[in-house]
């Protein structure tokens, strides 16, 4: 551990020890439980929320041990001076007896739109002592119903046509609105602002900014919904002369969004306009008097417009310009000469615009895979329904400061600013009028420094700058768009002659949704410290209004399948309640027709299937996991319904009580070696679906359906077994990932589960103490390891640095979590994934947190909403690592939704030694590793003295005990011992040729092509991108652009249980895959098998198993995932292609 560690894990122990008692030295006054950090429906003093049974969620504090809460009275008033006399005259709960603290509803007086609520809690402790009231929090009502808002959309006149050029971008001004009014000489009580707009907009009043959010109203399906805000603006009207102004640009609901340019998808191919054309703006102004009278200001006619402003474009993937000299001084004062502006119209002026839409759409006849088409949409105006905001707000929450500036060209600079991140830059400039720069951003930079950008596809991530030639210096800052980086290229940057400029010409602005965040972790292995930073990093690039899979590309999505691999992760490292209150309502309203939760939602166009296994099961997963996290019920029942029809269309579509290869292939995503099968993940995920639908039902009373769930769990586990599982516990599925699902879904029985753990520590073994897990075999790998004996493989693979690991990513420089295990390399730079899938900042292989904390540190919950709390901490044993010291010490936090937890152990001199502090009103049930209970003390003394420790058991190695809150200093035996072995990595088996084991001793080969015989390789006559030319004995493929492919239809179909023979020389790297479909199919990505296999110097024979009962009519084998004109070519060199039936058949000769 280096002494910086050593002093961040006593800084770490200082804060939470201080927190705690800082936070209770109120309750030192009195000797009662002090209520604090009041919070409704998640949030700190919320303006404007619908929720007209709102919740109401406190912590409570003390100094002493042990200390519950008994009772509590809430008071909600109208005022604040009726509350400072304890008048509830909205609702005064009284004194109810409950230990309760999480989201009590209101059931008071009915609220009204606009209505301000002011409240306050009052506890009793153990020996039934009141508190002091709590200080004074508040919330206040939106606008509930539709007739409460006098305001209209409002435009500008744009009889413009639908671009549709895909070759070119569309990137209009944005625009700003503005209106001067008269607020009278009356004495101002209070003003409210509610705004909302199809696009993103800024407001801003009498010349200052409205609020600090950014990309307001947020993300969502615009064809179901607006969001507003509401902002107080009390402070910043005046009497008199006022003026009112908003920017407001394109965001995503005309702006280009995700892959829909790259795709040809969404409005005319071009990945614009996907919910309408032009955007609108909506406000309304209300100011109340203190002599009850209210003015009410709103959108209308009456308001100027104009596009002639600096911000030239404006787009969230592509960039912004901003010409300085258009800026237009005070544009948002009473004084401003608007005379040259147009007048805006309601947006419905505009009429409609109809254009084709296009996007996959599921196949009408079986066999044949989702095709894009067209459909006309109408992208004219539609009044959205409105609610109000429900999440977190997107802000600033970071500077960070430029590392190094290196010269690339005449005024071209590269800034370094030392973190993947995302945000927008502010730049430092001093130039003359006209002067334009460009600003390109990027993740990483090549070996010879040039700026990597080719995984941005799409994205343009290029922002301008005109300078207006201010003597004084310009600063600049984008308003309507993000990037996701860590290197900023300046283009034409001014400087004096032969010289660089300095570092503060560009600081980075970090931006996110501004979740508070509520995780802490330091260890003595500086990589995994780094490790930990990287994912919170990750995390805040990727919540920005919705839990995104990237922040740089031309995706940007809220792909379920990452958010549920991650959420139980996101959930230590912030608190997402609200932020997944937003998400989750976007994803339940984007369930397609056939109840099936999508592959992202909010859902702007279809990509493939509209579903995929694993990723569809978000919609159960995430609403469990928020329910866990926070003892949140409402989550469930608001997501009841859409679940329940969810699994509906899973036992539907299931056979036999086992999943199918159905929807987009996505599967294990991303892991190494050989893919486990879809129809196996399918099962794998019905069952944990079903076992945690039970547990809601359960939850919200509903019994029958509890019962009807574990009753499908239970039959899918004896399905699973039947088919899946050996007598001696191993999957038959031979992959990591199989092993590692299947324990984690509760679907290996008690008495084999240490049997299979060892099966998969065998297969690591095999290959070289390496993991090969993707996207949803990472996630479960280490925590079953741990469960199943095999702890110390489980923290050795934390600590790796070989490949494939985090230790790897961290020592090739990364930053934040990588999308690949091998996105860069030293040796080969960016492989072959440069041009195609290779984000920096991905979050899903960071789901290694959430066993981090949870096991390596110990601390989760027992039950819902940590109301008891676990604190469990396993350390490896002495000696079991033999590359590097094991880790012997974890400082872990948590401010949990009851409190702050700390989790802070260490092993030295032969003792165990843990700090744990555990929340007012919650108990703990703490492990400490040793059977020897009289070894135990806590403060200096023996347990048997304390009278808030409970020893309940100490056998096998383990002592268990019970206590109350507060904090306490254990100390014991370190009974942990020594491995008799030490893990190290080795060079992996090449397990790609035949990871299934198939027997090929009664195979019968059904059909072959000589690879040699160049009229044999020309019956394979359908080809994309792919030279194939043939020498000697043996053909050679190399690519010649992406997505290469070598397809044929047979003369006659074969069937039977076949399998796929090719005998090949990989000379690079390669992810292999291949497909079938039936004589008159189409080739879709249920019916596909793949793997990566390794660079040999000789041919082997790998075998891939064909999952299809029907004819096999054509086969297409893509050779090379993706092609980078950068990376070394690859090449891959193929004597034979056959099928074989392993049931018997007759041979076909050889073609």
């Amino acid at each position: 551990m280096t002494s910086l560690d050593a002093m961040i894990r006593s800084l770490l122990i200082l804060f939470v020890l201080t927190f705690v008692a800082a936070s209770a030295s109120a309750d030192s006054l009195d000797g009662a439980l002090t209520p604090v950090h009041l919070r409704c429906e998640y949030l700190v003093d919320p303006l404007g929320i619908d929720e007209t049974e709102p919740r109401l969620t406190w912590r409570v504090q003390s100094d002493r041990r042990g200390q519950v809460q008994t009772a509590y009275q809430i008071l909600v008033a109208s005022d604040s001076e009726k509350l400072a006399m304890d008048q509830g005259d909205l609702w005064d709960t009284g004194k109810i007896a409950s230990s309760e603290t999480l989201h009590i509803p209101y059931a008071g007086e009915e609220l009204k739109s606009r209505q301000v609520c002011f409240w306050k809690v009052k506890t009793w402790d153990a020996q039934g002592n009141p508190s002091n009231w709590s200080d004074t929090a508040t919330w206040s009502m939106g606008l509930l119903n539709d007739n409460d808002w006098r305001a209209n959309y409002i435009s500008y006149d744009d009889d413009s046509a639908i671009h549709t050029d895909t070759s070119t971008l569309y990137l209009p001004a944005a625009r700003q609105y503005r209106k001067k009014f008269d607020a009278g000489e009356k004495t101002i009580e209070r003003a409210t602002v509610y705004a909302t707009a199809l696009g993103i907009y800024e407001l801003h009043l009498n010349g200052k900014r409205v609020g600090d959010a950014y990309f307001a109203p947020g993300w969502t399906d615009y064809l179901q919904r607006a969001y507003y805000n509401t902002y107080d603006v009390t402070d910043l009207v005046q009497n008199g002369d006022n003026a009112l102004g908003a920017w407001v640009a394109e965001g995503w609901y005309s702006g280009y969004v995700a892959f829909g340019l790259l795709t040809g998808m969404g409005t005319e191919k071009n990945g614009r306009s996907n919910y309408g054309k032009i955007p609108a703006v909506m406000a309304q102004l209300e100011i109340h008097y203190s002599d009850g009278t209210t003015e009410i200001v709103t959108t209308d006619s009456t308001w100027k417009v104009t596009g002639a402003g600096p911000i030239q474009e404006a787009d969230l993937l592509m960039g912004e310009a901003y010409d300085a000299r258009r800026e237009m001084t005070g544009w948002a004062t009473a004084g401003f000469d608007d005379s040259a502006w147009d007048s805006a119209i309601p947006a419905e002026a505009n009429g409609d615009t109809v254009a084709m839409f296009y996007e996959a759409r599921n196949p009408d006849a079986a066999g044949r895979g989702p095709q894009i088409t067209g459909e006309p949409r109408n992208l004219g105006f539609k009044r959205p329904k409105l609610e109000a905001f429900p999440g977190v707000p997107v802000r600033i929450t970071e500077e960070i400061p430029s590392k190094s500036v290196t010269k690339r060209d005449e005024g071209v600079y590269t800034f370094d600013l030392g973190q993947n991140f995302a945000g927008v830059i502010r730049m430092k400039v001093k130039g003359p009028a006209g002067h334009k720069i460009q600003i390109r951003y990027g993740e990483m930079l090549h070996p010879d420094g040039r700026l990597m950008t080719e995984n941005l596809r799409k994205a343009r991530a290029t922002d301008y700058y005109i300078c207006k030639g201010d003597p004084d210096g310009e600063i600049y800052v984008p308003r309507f768009t993000f990037h996701g980086f860590q290197f900023v290229e300046v283009s034409n940057f001014p400087t004096d002659e032969g010289e660089t400029p300095s570092t503060d010409a560009v600081t980075g602005l970090v931006m996110h949704s501004d979740t508070p965040m509520t995780s802490e972790f330091t260890c003595n292995d500086p990589m995994v410290n780094r490790l930990f930073q990287n994912v919170v990093w990750t995390q805040r690039s990727n919540f920005l209004d919705l839990p995104t899979d990237c922040p740089q590309r031309d995706e940007r999505m809220g792909w379920t399948g990452d958010a549920q691999a991650y959420v139980g992760t996101a959930a230590y490292n912030a608190d997402i309640g609200a932020f997944y209150t937003k998400w989750l309502r976007e994803l339940m309203e984007s369930q397609r027709p056939s109840g099936a939760f999508p592959g992202y939602a909010p859902f702007t166009f279809q990509h493939g299937w509209d579903f995929g296994t694993a990723w569809a099961d978000a919609g159960v997963i995430c609403p469990w996991t928020i329910w866990q996290a926070y003892g949140d019920q409402r989550v469930i029942r608001t997501c009841w319904e859409p679940m329940t029809r969810f699994m509906e269309w899973r036992t539907r579509t299931s056979q036999n009580d086992l999943g199918i290869a159905h929807g987009n292939a996505w599967g294990d995503w991303l892991a190494q070696g050989a893919s486990t099968p879809l129809d196996f993940v399918d099962t794998i995920y019905l069952a944990i679906s079903s076992k945690m639908m039970a547990e809601m039902a359960e939850a919200i009373g509903e019994d029958d359906q509890a019962k009807q769930y574990r009753n499908q769990f239970d039959r899918t586990k004896q399905a699973f077994n039947k088919k899946y599982v050996d007598s001696d516990g191993r999957v038959n599925v031979r992959t990591q990932s199989a092993q590692a699902l299947a324990l984690f879904a509760d679907l290996i029985p008690a008495d084999q589960r240490e049997a299979t753990g060892a099966y998969l520590a065998e297969m690591i073994a095999k290959n070289g103490n390496r993991m090969s897990t993707g996207f949803l075999g990472t996630r479960p790998l280490l925590p079953v390891l741990s469960e199943s004996g095999q702890h110390d493989l489980a923290t050795f693979l934390l600590q790796s640095r070989d490949f494939p690991s985090w230790g790897y990513e961290i020592a090739n420089g990364a930053t934040t979590i990588w999308e690949r295990w091998d996105s860069y390399t030293k040796e080969d730079a960016f492989g072959r994934h440069n041009a195609a899938m290779n984000s920096f900042s991905h979050y899903a292989f960071g789901a290694v947190c959430e066993w981090m904390f949870g096991t390596l540190a110990g601390i989760r919950s027992d039950g819902p909403g940590y109301a008891n709390v676990i604190i469990d901490p396993r350390p490896p044993r002495a000696n079991s690592n033999a590359m590097r010291d094991p880790i012997d010490q974890v400082t872990a936090s948590y401010d949990s939704i009851r409190g702050m937890i700390l989790s802070d152990w260490k092993i030295e001199d032969g003792q165990f030694r843990l700090n744990v502090t555990v929340p007012a009103n919650t108990t703990a049930t703490v492990y400490l590793p040793t059977d020897d209970a009289d070894s135990i003390t806590e403060g200096g003394q023996p347990i048997s003295a304390n009278e808030y420790v409970q020893l309940l058991s100490a056998a096998d190695g383990k002592a268990k005990l019970k206590v109350g809150s507060g904090s306490y200093s254990f100390v014991a035996d370190n009974g942990i011992g020594r491995a008799s072995k030490a893990l190290e990595t080795s060079e992996p088996q090449d397990t790609s040729i035949n990871p299934d084991e198939i027997d090929m001793t009664r195979a019968k080969q059904l059909i072959a092509w000589d690879f040699s015989n160049p009229s044999s390789v020309e019956r394979w006559k359908s080809r994309n991108h792919l030279d194939v030319q043939v020498i000697d004995d043996h053909a050679v493929l190399s690519p010649t652009g992406d997505d290469s492919q070598l397809a044929i239809t047979m003369n006659q179909a074969v069937q039977g249980d076949l399998v796929l023979a090719i005998e090949a020389h990989p000379v690079t790297d390669e992810t292999l895959q291949f497909f079938w479909a039936s004589p008159q199919g189409g080739f879709n990505a249920t019916q596909m098998d793949g793997r990566d296999i390794k660079a040999s110097k000789t041919f082997s024979t790998y075998l891939f198993k064909l999952n299809e009962k029907a004819p096999v009519g054509q086969l297409r084998i893509d050779p090379f995932r993706s092609f980078d004109p950068y990376a070394k070519q690859p090449k891959m060199l193929i004597k034979s292609i056959a099928i074989y039936d392993l049931s018997g058949g007759k041979k076909k000769r050889m073609n």
